[in-house]
């Protein structure tokens, strides 16, 4: 099982750089989650997962459990020209092509029971992760041309059950990061250089989970994971520009949320569940590089993020006894607004609209499958390019997410 959870961790390094929700989030956390548009994350504790979801959960689970799960995650990011201009003596460029691409994303989870009262579980999952990468010739070269960040969090956690209807849990989270940004240097008329920064950290966070039961039929689920600050370091090269490589850091903070579930077992056929959660985005006000000596590498970037709420209805069937089927939709707010709208991050507000199903494979195992696409509001951009020219990026962007998610669950 130690070896199964690192090779899971280090597999991660090569994936999680597609996000899917408000910002750059990655919700994608389980099948079974992603077929209800993660509605009742925080309350449904119906497989491992709950431990990224609510790790009071855990205590619904007996015996020791198993879920891994692989998303497939194809965002289509596609910018169309309305009056852009051109730098100085420079050529225009193109559109950029899509900038999106399929990419895996993998989650590991694990529960088991330590006495009657008490849980404890472990989870490697991503929540954080974007890539963005256009045609190095296209006409925001000079904002952006690549943009990869990746996340691996690694989360024990314990769970108590206090009584029949509350249960109370916590985990610690290990969070890696690492990110790489490249983009054109403007030099006038003559050929274009490049620079590439790239940079890595790790940091800690904590999450904390309280299950209330009402009665066998209805539970609801409140959970929090914290803010994680990271300040990356490593290094700035350029190619063909006349400034010197070297080592720089940059601080981000990734948000903490707060979610309020619920879930409610209407019959024995069906089963409704509810989700908001609040984003503190607003962490997110500027993008700041800077060398050891102080000096900021090339301009800030302002992002002026704003908080965000995600709001998430979902409905399961119980068709047999191998079977049950799955749906739900959600409604995620951009903490972009407008006027700070980059091309590093051409986000809008979305909905989702979700698909799936679990099969029981027999009295221990099950398979999840989920399917969803996501609906993004076009978005505009106004934007000078980051250098002495009168470059500008005006168009819209074309946006949307497609998800297939499998899970399988084994109980020991």
């Amino acid at each position: 099982m130690k070896r199964a959870a690192w090779l899971l961790a280090s597999g991660l390094l090569g994936f999680s750089s597609a996000a899917s929700s408000a910002g750059f989030s990655l919700i994608e956390e389980s099948a079974s989650g992603l077929s209800n548009a993660f509605a009742g994350g925080a309350a449904s504790a119906e497989d491992a997962s709950t431990v990224f979801f609510n790790p009071a959960g855990m205590t619904r689970l007996s015996g020791s459990q198993l879920s891994l799960v692989l998303h497939a995650i194809k965002p289509t990011a596609e910018f169309s020209n309305t009056a852009s201009v051109a730098a100085a003596g420079r050529p225009l460029g193109g559109n950029g092509g899509d900038a999106g691409n399929w990419t895996p994303v993998p989650n590991f989870y694990y529960v088991t029971e330590l006495s009657q009262n008490l849980r404890a579980g472990l989870g490697i999952s991503s929540p954080f992760g974007l890539k963005t990468e256009y045609d190095p010739s296209w006409m925001g070269r000079f904002q952006a041309i690549k943009s990869d960040l990746k996340t691996i969090n690694i989360n024990p956690a314990l769970a108590y059950k206090i009584n029949d209807q509350l249960s109370v849990g916590a985990g610690l989270n290990a969070q890696y990061i690492s990110a790489e940004l490249t983009n054109a240097v403007y030099l006038g008329a003559g050929p274009e250089g490049q620079a590439k920064v790239k940079g890595d950290d790790w940091s800690v966070g904590y999450n904390l989970g309280v299950l209330y039961e009402l009665n066998p039929a209805t539970r609801f689920g409140l959970a929090y994971r914290s803010d994680v600050r990271h300040k990356l370091e490593g290094d700035v090269t350029f190619t063909g520009v006349p400034a010197p490589n070297g080592p720089i850091s940059a601080e981000i903070t990734l948000p903490e949320t707060v979610s309020l579930s619920g879930f409610h077992q209407i019959n024995p056929q069906w089963a409704m569940m509810g989700d908001v959660t609040w984003t503190r985005w607003s962490r997110f006000q500027e993008l700041r590089i800077v060398r050891n000596t102080g000096i900021t590498v090339g301009q800030p970037t302002i992002e002026n993020w704003d908080d965000t709420y995600r709001f998430a209805l979902g409905a399961s069937y119980q068709q047999s006894k191998q079977l049950k089927l799955r749906g739900g939709i959600a409604y995620d707010q951009s903490p972009v607004s407008d006027a700070y709208r980059t091309a590093r991050i051409p986000d809008a507000d979305r909905t989702w609209l979700t698909v799936g199903a679990t099969y029981q494979l027999s009295a221990k195992s099950s398979m999840d499958f989920g399917y969803a696409h996501i609906f993004v509001a076009n978005a505009t951009i106004n934007i000078n390019n980051p250098s002495p020219t009168p470059g500008k990026l005006v168009g819209s962007y074309s946006n949307s997410v497609d998800i297939l998610s499998a899970q399988f669950n084994h109980r020991f």
